[in-house]
């Protein structure tokens, strides 16, 4: 009975070991992936700007959402994008939203409503394209640039071709992040999330 006691714990032990490895090889996969994308920057004209989703303080869209938004602007005045796709829906104990806000912002510095379109029902990253794929099929629009942030930007375009869309990647570089703690805790949400979604692939 002792030696298939021993047995079972050693075998218990190396399957501890094995999924420990597994894990930590997917996260180093995720995060070299993920920062490796964060450089590329494939914008180019297309028919419109999909501006991810991020957390709205009241009325004002965070810092994070704030320099989405901004980057999409410039797109837009720069005759990249003619259209905007503003994502995001109501998110805890917020009471707008987030695509409400980013419109907002986005009207009081020059683009005209009329270029504007919204999904506002979303809460992830998946939500966000789908629905806002949906609203860019009503309005027979076929290309997109893919607006977040630059560690975000991999597994959205995992998810536009995943959906089928022709999407590029236009990541903003003027994030402002709060503190180093608040940038590192990002990226290692990132992992997390792309790490799920690599499994999820199975």
């Amino acid at each position: 009975m002792v030696k298939v006691w021993q047995t079972a714990v050693r075998m218990l032990a190396r399957l501890v070991t094995a999924i420990l490895a597994l894990t930590l090889l997917l996260g180093w996969y995720a995060a070299t992936t993920i920062f490796l994308f964060s450089l590329r920057d494939e914008t180019r004209p297309a028919d419109a700007a999909i501006v991810l989703g991020a957390a709205v303080w009241g009325e004002r869209p965070s810092p994070v959402f704030r320099e989405r938004i901004n980057h999409a602007i410039q797109l837009y005045h720069e005759g990249t994008v003619p259209t905007l796709i503003f994502t995001g829906g109501v998110g805890n104990q917020d009471k707008r939203a987030e695509a409400e806000v980013g419109r907002d912002y986005a009207i009081a510095r020059g683009v005209d409503p009329a270029d504007i379109l919204l999904e506002n029902t979303s809460t992830s990253t998946y939500e966000n394209l789908r629905n806002a794929q949906e609203v860019a099929r009503q309005n027979g629009l076929e290309t997109f640039l893919i607006v977040s942030t630059p560690n975000h930007m991999r597994r959205a375009l995992a998810l536009a071709d995943d959906l089928h869309m022709e999407a590029y990647s236009s990541p903003t570089r003027s994030i402002r992040w709060i503190s180093n703690v608040t940038r590192t805790y990002s990226f290692v949400r990132e992992v997390v999330a792309f790490s799920v979604y690599l499994l999820n692939l199975g």
